[in-house]
């Protein structure tokens, strides 16, 4: 009889093994969540290196190549970024041509700028922003006469949403 038990504990254990998937076969991707829908987006990309920016650069506008906008931006400081740089991100390269291999949507170039160089950039845009503006001025400043004189301009701009201004 225990010969028998002992026969049929076997046979259960077999079928057992037999019914079992290995861990190798079972995959992850049957238990993550699902995602939420989300509307995909044009230019999607990665986070940048640590100390560095990421720029969409024009390539191309209405099928022409603008080397002239893409050759400003690299004497800027800007580095066209390749796939490579990406780890696996999975985004659109070009396969051909002066650059082949660096990522591109819509004829536009991915780019990566030092954020020391963005910051020191746009300073220098800010500051000649801030000349021009000042020149305006002055020269409106010395149209004014003493008989109706011209206030200095002021500059405050607010956002209001219904109902007038609330300050």
């Amino acid at each position: 009889m225990t010969n028998e038990i002992e026969q049929n504990e076997s046979t259960d254990v077999q079928a057992s093994t037999e019914n079992r998937t290995s861990r190798s076969a079972e995959t992850r991707a049957k238990d993550t969540a699902r995602k939420p829908w989300r509307r995909p987006q044009m230019l999607d990309t990665p986070e940048p290196p640590e100390g560095y920016e990421y720029r969409w650069i024009r390539a191309e506008i209405v099928g022409q190549e603008d080397r002239k906008n893409v050759t400003a931006r690299l004497r800027e400081g800007f580095d066209l970024v390749r796939a490579e740089e990406l780890d696996g991100f999975e985004i659109p390269t070009l396969d051909d041509g002066r650059h082949s291999g660096v990522v591109s949507v819509g004829g536009l170039l991915l780019a990566k700028i030092p954020t020391e160089t963005r910051n020191e950039r746009n300073a220098y845009f800010s500051n000649r922003a801030q000349l021009q503006q000042d020149a305006i001025d002055h020269d409106l400043m010395q149209e004014s006469d003493p008989s109706s004189p011209i206030l200095k301009p002021e500059r405050k701009t607010s956002v209001t949403f219904g109902g007038g201004n609330r300050e």
